[in-house]
């Protein structure tokens, strides 16, 4: 008995490291977002006397230009204000009832009986019901500003963006992630554009550490909310 428990004890405390790393593992994987290539600046272009050189966003003088992002490396700060409400209600009833009878036959006239008693007469009867219901509700809010890097021209002129701030804190990381196509028209004069005019946008919010654990639910509380629960 002392051998079996000493045996026990051992294993436990083996599997301690494997639990512990286990607990601090990942709850979920980030969102995949397409690596930005360098883009090297080209070389300006030798002046041939002018008093002002070439403008644009790799350089020069510009007496008439901005600094909106319009060419690939060029950065843009999205304004990020997402407002998501969402609610849904169901309730599924279903009920059915069946009944079968046999009536004895006759034979010359009478009922087959022994005993007194009909023996070919017969009866059947049987119901099922289920009832389910099931309610969510999720409202989320995220603010905030991100700077992204322009890392493609599209031929009509839209530019594709894309950027990340992964920021660690003591109990975890934060990050932040924003994918999408914007509009030069819609940038405004300071180099910024608000999130809902942001085509095809990909935005990603999450976490990773002590925080992001405790909102996880276990595998065996997600195995008796899912379809393959047997009650």
């Amino acid at each position: 008995m002392n051998l079996t428990l000493s045996r026990t004890l051992l294993s436990a405390v083996a599997l301690l490291p494997l639990a512990a790393c286990t607990l601090a593992g990942d709850v979920r994987a980030y969102p995949e977002l397409a690596p930005v290539q360098p883009v090297i600046a080209p070389a300006p272009v030798a002046s041939a006397g002018a008093i002002y050189a070439a403008g644009g966003n790799t350089g020069g003088l510009q007496l008439y230009g901005d600094r909106r992002a319009r060419e690939v490396g060029d950065l843009l700060t999205i304004v990020l204000l997402e407002n998501t409400t969402a609610q849904a209600n169901a309730t599924t009833s279903v009920s059915k009832e069946s009944d079968l009878s046999i009536g004895s036959p006759n034979l010359f006239g009478a009922p087959v009986t022994l005993g007194g008693k009909d023996i070919l007469s017969a009866s059947a009867n049987g119901s099922r019901d289920f009832s389910g219901s099931g309610n969510t509700a999720q409202s989320n809010r995220l603010a905030g500003n991100l700077t992204v890097q322009v890392v493609q021209r599209l031929p009509n002129g839209n530019l594709v963006v894309s950027g990340q701030k992964n920021i660690r804190l003591n109990q975890g990381d934060e990050l932040v992630q924003v994918q999408g196509i914007v509009r030069p028209a819609d940038i405004s004069p300071d180099n910024t554009i608000a999130s809902s005019k942001v085509a095809e946008a990909r935005i990603a919010y999450g976490g990773r550490g002590a925080v992001a654990q405790s909102n996880a639910m276990s595998w065996l509380g997600r195995f008796f909310n899912s379809a393959f629960a047997p009650f």
